[in-house]
Parts: structure tokens; sequence; C-alpha cells
């Protein structure tokens, strides 16, 4: 059984998919309390495998993102492969300080500052951007890096740090700024 907090179908918010509707598997809980989080996570209710299929299944989305709090905390070999079974395709939003599995489709790390990073695989590195020394950041081994306002508050600063560090793409938290989940 594991703790889910939402499943719900919507349109990738953020990042590399941004745009590509996809079904969100939310799970309680996180392993760090950042002060900046911007997702209430702690509630919910066990569920099974089948039962989080069922409700996936539900919808014509290929691609399913697993995310949280952390979903690191949850996930295993079994329900990838078992999300592969039924044709999707697995991203995985996490913090970087758990160790995934590897059949994971899509990584997409979004560090905190001061927790060391356990993946092996990177797609993706989306690092809110609060002011803090991303360059650290640079040296992981993704395909993709993006930095992203803290909430929509400061783009001006985040596009400032891009465009004299232009290895950083924008990342905006675009299903705020249409209004969708």
């Amino acid at each position: 059984m594991r703790k889910i907090n939402e499943i719900f179908y919507s349109l990738q918010g953020e990042g590399y998919y941004t745009g590509t509707p996809a079904v969100f598997v939310r799970f309680s809980g996180c392993n760090l309390r950042c002060s900046f989080c911007d997702t209430q996570h702690e509630d919910g209710v066990r569920m099974s495998d089948q039962d989080i299929l069922n409700q996936v299944c539900q919808y014509p989305a290929e691609m399913v993102v697993l995310t949280g709090g952390e979903p690191g905390l949850w996930i295993d070999d079994e329900l990838i492969k078992k999300l592969h079974k039924a044709g999707k395709y697995v991203c995985v939003e996490t913090n970087g300080t758990r160790v995934l599995p590897a059949s994971v489709d899509w990584v997409t790390c979004s560090p905190k500052e001061g927790w060391a990073i356990n993946l092996k695989h990177i797609d993706e590195v989306k690092v809110v951007y609060i002011g803090q020394d991303v360059t650290v950041y640079e040296s992981l081994p993704a395909k993709h890096y993006f930095l992203q306002p803290c909430s929509c508050r400061n783009t001006e600063e985040v596009i400032a740090y891009i465009m004299e560090h232009p290895n950083w793409r924008l990342s905006l938290q675009t299903h705020k700024l249409v209004n969708i989940q």
C-alpha cells in the first residue's frame, strides 16, 4: 500500500514537458521541509497498486508524473513495471535525495540546498530560484537545466540570472499562470 495525496489529470506546467497532458500521482509526505514549498501533500489515503492503476488508466494520457511530497519515499520497480505494462511513460519529480528505480523513463531533479543528490540518472534539473548559488547544480549529469521563479514572485531576477548564465533555461509555473491544477 502506498500513501497517495491525490491523482488528477492536467497539463504538465513546468520544465521540459510543459504543456503535455499527464496524469499526476501525488504521493504524501516528504523527507525535507522547504520553507518555499507550495504543495499541500501531507494528507493522503493508502492505495494498492491496482487502485492507483485503475485511477491512472481512466485518463487518455500516456504520460504519468509521480510527484509529491517526495515520491522516492514510496515508489519501486514493481509500480513502475505495472505502469509500463499499462502503456504509460513514467516521469518522476524528485528532490533527488532518495535512490529511484532504474526503470523510470524521465527524472526531474529539483535539488535543495544542503542535501546530497542520490540519483544515478537525471534528465532535467529544475531549481526553484530563491537567490541561492545554483552553479553547484551545473555539475549534475543532466540533459536539461531549468531555473524557475519561486511561485512566480521573482521572475525578473531569474531572467536576469539566465541571461548571464545561458546554460540555464527558464521554467515558469504555467499551470499557475493559466489557473489549472
